[in-house]
């Protein structure tokens, strides 16, 4: 995939692009801690398919750059979805096939519920839809696997973001999938995206934001209300959630049917958290039975 950029009102978006140029876009978005690489083997395995394959770094990673200094870094997922509606709009896309992971499944479906007209179908990973309400009722056994949510609203762990990002994220890769065996060259490639001088205040407002420690950006404002109360999805759905998922486990995504006005189907698969790395070829099987 070739690394290019492109300009939106608050960002220069670097994002990777392959497949076919005049195919149908298909966006791909990764999430943390990861970036668009992520996507790699799946791009690979849909390369005889006419899609144009789309990979955009969120804002704070890898060649994604804000404009102004003074704008916020905000991580709210409200901007992230901005953020990838800009993104499309600015690649003049009028429609695309939505993949997401992670933060980038939390934007995916904001931006399907808010711009239905926009999204073909919809695949997310490893997230069900509803789950960024600070309110949220989660089992302790949920609550002890978002330890990191809970020290980063710390100074001890933003100070862990600043100093050693690279061994809190290969812990957590390994605790969060367990039978992954990733090598060092893949986390350092993947790391040099981390190194972004915004990664660590968007890391970090994004999980404060979200559990009420910290206030959002005013600019989304309008955004947030159109997310309370929770706005159903009519774009076809599939969503993949790991059996063995050491973040959000597969509970989190069970019981969401009633939030989707299409076909909806949820599917568990034999991994972990990072199931674009572990298990791309159900990944492509998933998009496929989606354009079929």
């Amino acid at each position: 995939m070739e690394l290019k950029h492109v300009e939106t009102p608050e960002l220069s978006i670097g994002y990777l692009e392959g497949g076919q140029s005049g195919g149908v876009p298909l966006v791909m978005v990764h999430g943390w801690p990861d970036d668009a690489s992520a996507f790699d083997v799946v791009a690979a395995q849909l390369n005889g398919e006419r899609l144009r394959i789309l990979a955009p770094y969120l804002r704070g990673f890898g060649p994604t750059r804000f404009k102004a200094e003074e704008t916020m870094r905000s991580g709210q997922l409200s901007a992230l979805a901005d953020d990838l509606e800009k993104f499309a709009s600015a690649l003049g896309l009028e429609t695309v096939i939505l993949v997401g992971h992670d933060w980038g499944a939390r934007a995916a479906y904001i931006f399907a519920a808010l711009h239905p007209a926009r999204v073909r179908a919809l695949l997310t990973l490893s997230v069900g839809y509803g789950t960024n309400d600070p309110g949220q009722e989660i089992s302790y056994a949920q609550a002890k696997n978002y330890w990191y949510h809970w020290f980063f609203a710390t100074e001890r762990g933003a100070q862990a973001l600043s100093s050693d990002r690279r061994g809190l994220v290969e812990f957590l890769w390994r605790t969060w999938s367990p039978r992954w065996r990733f090598s060092s060259a893949e986390l350092e490639r993947t790391a040099r995206s981390w190194d972004n001088q915004d990664w660590v205040a968007i890391t970090l407002h994004s999980y404060r934001h979200r559990w009420g420690f910290a206030p959002g950006d005013s600019h989304y404002d309008s955004l947030e209300r159109r997310l309370c109360p929770l706005p159903t999805i009519s774009a076809p759905t599939i969503v993949l959630h790991g059996t063995e998922d050491g973040a959000t486990m597969a509970e989190t995504s069970a019981g969401k049917e009633h939030f989707f006005t299409g076909r909806y189907e949820r599917r568990l698969v034999e991994c972990g958290h990072f199931i674009p790395r572990e298990a791309p070829a159900e990944v492509a099987r998933a998009i496929r039975d989606l354009i079929m």
